[in-house]
């Protein structure tokens, strides 16, 4: 996360912010630019429709784009019912979620390819609720990412966090899960040599899925070994390398905060992203504070987790792989349209 100003008077600003409190111009997010702008007359920018009759998002949409939906909101399909008790709020927490994880996709130069745009394999994401007629599964499908809106309720938050042994179960980390397992089939799945490499050390992701995740949950929770970076990783290859780029996701946007702030970590400040040794050497030291500070107000620890040999390998072919991928890219491109509006669920 980047440090924000009101480009009107130079106000701090939060990426959430709608409106500057000093002066009280607008903002939007450009996506383009990756910067919080200053709407005002002549901007060429408007707000993102979900914001304008929702209030549920505050990033921005060219004026000339026909689409009156942000590059964020546009790859949402599907949205809970919202005359039902709290699925405003819930559908609320889960976009604001999603941007903050769009955000680091875009800023590491990740694609980002709607399913208007390859019908296949697309990305997607489905907000729904849990009916007597369907249960929601949280999860991932061929591009098509499932949330439940019940993990936006602190109540059944809480509840899964204890009986699922799963301390750092957050929408966020939910969400950064679940793209794990799309970028696997972007990143790994059609390249011959990433995909010997990751069963060099992660495993044959052939092998048993739906199998494996029943034993996982059949058994009592155990914590986690030095070979994975959460317990909920030992249960299969392909939810490894999602636990392993999830935590990747967790590890960046925390340094790239801390780094916006003005904390110095492990040493001054290089413009280029530090190599993977040193990233993890100031992950480490960036950590330990940040649970102290957590501790200091009786919260539980930011981040509960001390990575292990065989996850920090793990977590460093993920590193490498997001790298190799983003050196290689092309330029982004612009002005993507996907479907015009949003379905109910």
């Amino acid at each position: 996360m980047k440090v924000f100003h009101c480009e009107n008077c130079d106000l701090l600003a939060f990426f959430e912010n709608r409106q500057c409190v000093k002066c009280g111009h607008e903002f939007a997010f450009d996506a383009e630019s990756l910067n919080l702008k200053t709407l005002d007359t002549g901007s060429k920018l408007r707000v993102c429709n979900n914001g304008l009759k929702y209030q549920v998002c505050n990033w921005a949409v060219p004026t000339d784009d026909p689409n009156p939906l942000c590059r964020s909101c546009r790859l949402t399909r599907v949205i809970p019912n919202l005359s039902q008790d709290g699925a405003a709020v819930a559908w609320g927490k889960l976009e604001a979620a999603k941007r903050r994880l769009i955000l680091t996709l875009l800023d590491l130069g990740l694609p980002l390819v709607p399913r208007s745009e390859d019908p296949k394999d697309g990305l997607l994401f489905d907000f729904k609720a849990s009916t007597p007629t369907e249960q929601v599964l949280t999860g991932h499908d061929r591009g098509v990412i499932t949330l439940n809106i019940a993990e936006a309720d602190p109540v059944h938050l809480a509840h899964a966090r204890r009986s699922l042994n799963e301390r750092y179960r957050t929408l966020l980390g939910h969400l950064r899960h679940e793209i794990g397992h799309y970028y696997w089939n972007v990143l790994v799945r059609d390249d011959s040599q990433s995909l010997t490499a990751f069963r060099e050390l992660f495993g044959d992701e052939t092998l048993g899925y739906a199998d494996a995740l029943r034993a996982h949950y059949a058994a009592p929770p155990a914590p986690a070994s030095g070979d994975f970076v959460s317990a909920y990783a030992s249960a299969h290859p392909l939810e490894d390398w999602a636990e392993s780029f999830a935590h990747y996701l967790h590890m960046t946007d925390l340094l790239d905060t801390a780094t916006a702030f003005g904390l110095a970590l492990g040493g001054p400040h290089q413009p280029d992203r530090p190599s993977f040794d040193l990233m993890l050497a100031r992950f480490a030291e960036l950590s330990v504070v940040l649970n102290a500070l957590n501790r200091s107000v009786g919260h539980d620890d930011a981040y509960p987790f001390a990575p292990g040999e065989g996850a920090r390998k793990k977590l460093a072919f993920v590193a490498n792989t997001v790298s190799r991928f983003s050196a290689l890219r092309a330029p982004p491109r612009t002005g993507a349209t996907g479907s015009i509006g949003n379905e109910t669920s």
